[in-house]
């Protein structure tokens, strides 16, 4: 048996630090959604885990116990043959490692695993509990405390300029980590306009450490804000992709489509949030 199972990339469309634990890790509020690109992950049980990658991105993600989709085979308890279909820049701040994981944890679950808890997922990274679910929600804590969000369909474009940041240096550039968290009680938005309009309230706060280290982010942010319809844009998660949120698919489909042709060296994707 074979199973196949997306890996979609996670945005977070706002992210607020609140805060700083004395073991070191950052408290976090972000509402989290996922869309419809990412990687794709194929397994089938085999006697010892086993883990390849190919795809535009394969050029050197790792195949030893240091990759997280590997390091998830081994928690599932479950051995594997792996292969990953890598399309997502690698540390470009849209869980794409994370999601490989937890499409390896739901993978092994479709063959005959044990489901593997948030609680215990949490031990390869503070995304995966949010990964594994790849529902809207809004992520507190250090990522383990999720709580559902119902939410329009937002369409959008990505776009990330063939920069690596590392989340370590972006954390350790803030200049504040005591910062305000989102409203205690989230709007309900009755359309994607009304979403909008409310997150352009809000903020990414690791984005001025992040422009810090790759300046690229700023060039990317304001292609964005530049291109037609764009309605708000913002960096995910610690970079460096940015994002725009468009009306509709057929607006983001046209900026894409025209940042490819005016930056055929970075790498864009219109998308669409996955539904509730």
């Amino acid at each position: 048996m074979t199973v196949k199972v997306f890996a979609p990339a996670k945005i977070n469309l706002t992210l607020h630090v609140t805060g700083q634990r004395e073991d070191g890790y950052h408290l976090l509020d972000s509402l989290v959604a996922f869309v419809d690109v990412g990687d794709q992950i194929t397994a089938s049980p085999a006697a010892a885990s086993t883990f390849e990658v190919t795809g535009p991105f394969a050029a050197g993600v790792p195949t030893d116990e240091t990759n997280l989709a590997l390091r998830a085979a081994r928690l599932a308890e479950w051995p594997m043959e792996i292969l990953l279909d890598k399309r997502l820049p690698p540390a470009s701040g849209i869980g794409g490692g994370s999601a490989d994981a937890a499409a390896t944890l739901r993978a092994a679950a479709r063959l005959g695993a044990t489901p593997v808890s948030a609680e215990r997922a949490l031990t390869l990274g503070a995304d995966l509990p949010v990964c594994l679910s790849t529902r809207p929600a809004r992520m507190t804590g250090v990522g383990e405390r999720l709580r559902p969000v119902s939410m329009p369909v937002l369409h959008l474009v990505l776009v990330n300029p063939r920069v690596e940041v590392a989340t370590p240096a972006v954390f350790a550039g803030l200049e504040r980590r005591d910062n305000t968290p989102m409203p205690e009680i989230l709007p309900d938005w009755p359309d994607a306009l009304a979403m909008i309009d409310w997150l352009s309230t809000q903020r990414n706060d690791l984005e001025g450490a992040a422009v810090g280290i790759a300046p690229e982010i700023t060039a990317a942010l304001a292609a964005l804000a530049q291109a037609p319809g764009a309605r708000m844009v913002r960096m995910s998660g610690s970079g460096a992709t940015c994002f725009a949120l468009f009306e509709d698919r057929y607006r983001a489909d046209v900026a894409a489509a025209q940042l490819t042709a005016r930056n055929p060296w970075w790498w864009v994707r219109s998308a669409s949030t996955l539904p509730v």
